[in-house]
């Protein structure tokens, strides 16, 4: 395949050319994709019904950030005791009983925190939705995996330097889920009431939770997978820390502050659009659209542009290298909070505003590359664990600032973050290395 002519539909076929256990994997993927990306966006929306404030949003995406660093380790080492299919199946099915967990969140009660004073620093009580929390648990279970797959996945089936390319291939793919999920939940909120058309969409997540796992159960066959086999303790964490290529230090400093900025404020983005500025749209065919509708019309928007985007961008990395592709998705990372806050609640601006938001995922198969591509042979498992363990470690409290920080200003929220965002941002630009043999 000629690296000028590379489009979307090319990296569709360069992923189904994957060997039979891949795509298996993969499709479930896939369709795990369509039940996360229909509900854990709309979550905050769904905690706010439910009477939660913006402290308990941020706790709720907080939680969410501590689960993503610390599922993987055992979720490896489940995997080495029971091996890979078994542990898969279990992981699916327990994403599945997470969405049925958060259908009937009402009925598991509400905890309420006391009241924190420390000076500078006071929270009011809080109220939490216990099954929206029990729920993430579960959910988040086949996440445990994926991850490290999907890196392993690409490592072992291009070389070294089509790799962002390979990745751009897998993310076009699973990424068309994130493009669809959010039109079905669209499609299903247009019909009734938040709270009645919510369900509608948690009942369909589970619906492709269970055609997901049934597939990866019976088609999977994992008997020469080495994923999840290398797992050797938490203190081979340390050794692995000390081993990470001296290239990915300052990108990890600087992903790491863009993500804790991002981290800030994601969970808030459909509060935003939906409360806050409270902008629905009247779209041609399909009619009125309630604020609700929109913003899923809104992610649809954000995907399209990065599925029409990623394939492009990994060509043009090969020709500038990947560390302007990668300052390109870290900008937009950064500056999008800012302009989100403060456009005015008109439709159009919202949509321009998140296919804007799109371009931040055309650097996220160079990103990927830089990060697995200096890593020696067959220890790319290791470098990718590390990397993303540490960064996740980091990240997990920025949720809970970012929801303090809402409860005062929405405008301050977004603007510490938009701040914190450059900052990373700059720091890459100044101290990032360049590595183009991995484009």
């Amino acid at each position: 395949m000629d690296n000028e002519d590379v489009n979307p539909l090319d990296t569709f076929r360069q992923f189904f050319a994957l060997q039979g256990d891949v795509l298996v994997l993969s499709v479930a993927m896939f369709a795990f994709s369509l039940g996360f990306q229909m509900t854990g966006r709309y979550m905050p929306r769904y905690m706010s019904v439910l009477g939660a404030g913006s402290v308990a949003i941020g706790l709720y995406g907080s939680f969410g950030n501590l689960i993503s660093a610390v599922y993987p380790y055992p979720g490896g080492a489940l995997s080495d005791r029971i091996g890979s299919r078994v542990a898969l199946t279990l992981f699916g099915l327990a994403s599945t009983l997470g969405f049925g967990v958060w259908l009937f969140a009402p009925a598991f009660g509400f905890l309420t925190l006391p009241p924190l004073d420390l000076g500078a620093l006071s929270v009011e009580a809080v109220t939490l939705p216990v099954g929206i929390f029990l729920g993430l648990v579960l959910s988040q279970a086949w996440k445990s995996f994926g991850l490290g797959a999907t890196f392993a996945i690409v490592k072992q089936s291009v070389p070294p330097d089509r790799l962002a390319s390979g990745f751009a291939s897998t993310e076009t793919f699973r990424r068309t889920a994130f493009l669809l999920g959010p039109l079905l939940a669209a499609g299903l909120l247009a019909t009734a009431t938040f709270e009645v058309g919510f369900r509608y969409v948690l009942l369909v997540a589970a619906g492709f939770g269970l055609v997901a796992t049934a597939l990866q159960h019976w088609l999977y066959d994992a008997a020469e997978d080495s994923l999840g086999k290398s797992f050797a303790g938490f203190s081979a964490v340390v050794d692995d820390v000390r081993a990470m290529p001296d290239p990915l230090r300052p990108l990890l400093v600087a992903d790491t502050l863009v993500r804790f900025a991002n981290g800030m404020v994601y969970t808030f983005f459909v509060i935003v659009v939906v409360e806050f500025l409270a902008v629905g749209a009247t779209l041609p065919v399909v009619g009125g659209l309630n604020p609700d509708a929109y913003f899923g019309v809104l992610l649809a928007i954000e995907m399209a542009v990065a599925l029409l985007v990623m394939a492009p961008v990994a060509v043009l990395a090969r020709r500038v290298g990947l560390k302007p592709v990668v300052a390109l998705g870290f900008a937009v990372y950064a500056v999008f909070p800012a302009l989100l806050v403060s456009a005015p609640p008109n439709a159009l601006v919202l949509a321009l505003l998140f296919a804007f938001s799109g371009l931040r995922f055309a650097g996220l198969p160079a990103h990927k590359a830089l990060i697995v591509g200096p890593a020696e042979e067959n220890a790319g498992g290791r470098v990718v664990g590390t990397y993303y363990l540490l960064r996740n470690v980091v990240v997990i409290p920025s949720a809970a600032l970012g929801g303090w920080l809402y409860s005062q200003s929405p405008e301050v929220a977004f603007g510490v973050a938009t701040v914190v965002g450059v900052v990373g941002t700059g720091y890459f630009l100044v101290f990032g290395e360049e590595f183009e043999a991995y484009a």
